[in-house]
């Protein structure tokens, strides 16, 4: 299997019992893993989207983490996806998001 260049992380917020409960999922976060797939599609991104339980930074969220880069973003919405992948193709973070 050859592995994408970029995966993505998208919050959303699963405890331990399950249940999607979080800030991030309240925000609508599951909503980003198909419009990032296609953005990323669109734009000739390799990458995998997902979700994850619960990273511990409700007050941040949405949080979307792009990996292997290590950016951690916060207050992610569907415009500021646009701006991060933009930043993505040219090699850059949008270094006003960060939250890490």
């Amino acid at each position: 299997m050859k592995k994408p260049d970029y995966l993505f992380l998208v919050c959303n917020s699963y405890r331990v019992a399950g249940d999607a409960q979080g800030f991030c999922n309240k925000q609508g976060a599951v909503s980003f893993l198909q419009y990032i797939t296609e953005e990323c599609a669109d734009r000739g991104i390799d990458a995998v989207v997902t979700t994850t339980a619960c990273l511990s930074v409700c007050s941040q969220g949405p949080v979307l983490v792009v990996q292997p880069n290590n950016y951690w973003y916060g207050g992610v919405t569907q415009d500021r996806i646009d701006e991060i992948l933009d930043a993505l193709e040219e090699g850059k973070a949008v270094e006003e998001y960060l939250i890490a």
